[in-house]
């Protein structure tokens, strides 16, 4: 029988790959330098080519086609509670660990915590969930240190640079991983609510169970509804104590592991089948009598635990920074291979209205985080300190929230390619939406934002002092910024609007003293000039869509 020749397969875009991510992102780069991180410009160089590969794009894809899957019991009947990983899985955080993601700004000096953002920003355009248990592996430093005697024994293990996925008790291993778990059925984010008890061990028990390290012990009874990476080799969890005051909500370290050696009585109910983020794993979980040992003071959990949310807050910023960038190369790479009507998708001034405003919230995405990582890395300087406590909830609110939008509408640049499960497009808008609901949603943060303004007035200055930086030269920038100090209080139904505010003003500011002036005009033209809103697109007629869209991906 004749073949025919149905049709011939031309003008489609071959997939991204083989490019360094960190070269071709002007941003980041001059991010980088500028706010104290440039000693590890080399090794992120490498580390930019390295995660461009094609085959180690292929590791994302591979981690959420092959979600993590739990095993309960062994085959004789015993409870286990094991999960079960693609070897893609493995690769990522391997690659994670090993490039210190977790550990480097409490080892380093200056700017370390800029570089470590700089790293993160860039695994976020590989994978996404693979970064959840780095980064709450990064933030446990600050909470576990209010515990000096848990601390020596943890820490050494949750610095190392070996990534380590056996499980066994911590004496055993060679690197640590910590997870969380806070939110309940009844309370979510409202943690006072929180039901989980947990009783002080009498010191003859505790010295009978665990000897030397029974100090401190505590029999834990009730469940969490979010229980994050359960594989962890122990969790940061809230829960319900007596002491000289009262009951208070205490913060406790939950090994999975005891110092005796066996297993403590963490029941996995179930992995949570999430919209995205697959190929982290999120469960459930009951607490059967489990032992843990107290951080930080009784009844003081919630000012203890916030040591370790202000940096998973940050994450929560590169996170969607680092996806939106990641969203904005992809549409680019496309729309500059890919003909329609006649000629390039990109030198269409519609679609390239799109992109470049696409490519001027990326860049302000990234300058803001980056920004913020410095005052993370200066946090010993009181003015640091409070810009960061505003701008941490400001920012987790504003940009984790453009993040689903943003995602949308790059994955319409491709078309109906882009909906399709082959495209990374798909998985890049199933995760957006997390980073806006982990750790604190969009609401909690706005309340966050003015409970700082509440309990701390210099924080007003040390935002001014910022916003100043900028000068004079922009009118419409100077009424904005002038308007948005004049009225820094609200009522709680303002609280959005005040915190998206305060993110545009940073924002815009920074662009103005850093960016090019096509770059800076053109996001105060349609952020600052007029209320940013509607989809993307929208930018004035008289924007430099080409040199905007040059510099957002470099050839």
């Amino acid at each position: 029988m004749q073949a025919y020749d149905t049709h011939e397969v031309h003008n489609t875009v071959a997939p991204l790959a083989n490019v360094n991510l960190y070269q071709i992102d002007m941003a980041l780069r001059e991010a980088l330098v500028r706010e104290g991180g440039g000693y590890d410009e080399a090794a992120l160089y490498a580390l930019g080519a390295q995660l461009g590969q094609a085959d180690v794009l292929e590791l994302g894809r591979l981690a959420n086609q092959y979600p993590p899957v739990l095993q309960q019991y062994d085959a004789g009947g015993r409870r286990i509670d094991e999960l079960e990983f693609h070897p893609a899985w493995h690769s990522l955080m391997r690659l994670l660990i090993e490039s210190g993601a977790h550990a480097t700004p409490w080892l380093e000096g200056n700017g370390a915590q800029v570089a470590r953002a700089a790293r993160y920003l860039m695994f976020g355009q590989v994978e996404n969930g693979s970064q959840c248990p780095v980064t709450m592996t990064y933030a446990s430093v600050p909470a576990l240190r209010q515990a000096p005697r848990l601390a020596a024994k943890w820490l050494p293990k949750i610095l190392s640079r070996t990534y380590d996925p056996r499980s066994l008790p911590i004496e055993h291993k060679h690197g640590a991983l910590i997870g969380m778990g806070m939110t309940e059925k009844q309370g979510g984010s409202d943690v006072r609510s929180n039901t989980t008890t947990a009783q002080a061990l009498a010191p003859v028990e505790a010295q009978a169970l665990f000897g030397e390290e029974g100090e401190g012990a505590y029999r834990v009874v009730g469940h969490k509804w979010f229980f994050s990476a359960p594989q962890s080799d122990a969790h940061l969890i809230l829960a319900q104590t007596e002491s000289a005051d009262g009951h208070g909500l205490s913060c406790l370290l939950l090994p999975r592991y005891l110092p005796n050696g066996e297993r403590n009585a963490i029941r996995v109910q179930r992995l949570k089948n999430k919209v995205g983020n697959r190929s982290n794993a999120s469960s459930e979980v009951e607490f059967a009598g489990a032992y843990g040992w107290l951080i930080g003071a009784p009844g003081r959990g919630v000012p203890t635990i916030l040591e370790m949310g202000s940096h998973t807050r940050l994450d929560c910023i590169l996170g969607s920074a680092g996806a939106m960038r990641a969203a904005l190369v992809h549409a680019l790479h496309h729309a500059r291979q890919r003909s329609a009507f006649g000629r390039k998708l990109s030198e269409q001034p519609l679609m390239q209205n799109v992109l470049a405003d696409l490519a001027l919230e990326s860049e302000a995405a990234t300058v803001f985080a980056m920004r913020l990582a410095r005052c993370f890395d200066e946090a010993g300087d009181p003015a640091q300190a409070l810009l960061a406590r505003l701008l941490t909830p400001a920012g987790k609110y504003w940009i984790c929230k453009r993040g689903p939008a943003f995602g949308a509408e790059a994955m319409e640049v491709i078309g109906g390619s882009g909906y399709v499960e082959d495209s990374p497009l798909a998985r890049l808008y199933r995760e957006l939406p997390v980073n806006s609901i982990w750790e604190g949603s969009g609401n909690v943060m706005c309340l966050d934002l003015l409970r700082a303004l509440g309990k701390t007035p210099a924080a007003r200055a040390a935002l001014a002092a910022e916003l100043a930086l900028a000068g004079e030269a922009d009118a419409d920038f100077s009424a904005y910024r002038a308007a948005l100090l004049a009225d820094m209080q609200c009522s709680e139904a303002g609280a959005r609007l005040l915190a998206e505010r305060i993110v545009l003003a940073v924002q815009a500011g920074l662009l103005l003293r850093h960016a090019p002036a096509y770059v800076s005009s053109a996001f105060i033209a349609s952020r600052i000039s007029c209320a940013p809103g509607g989809a993307y697109g929208r930018l004035p007629e008289n924007v430099a869509y080409g040199q905007i869209l040059a510099r957002a991906l470099l050839e």
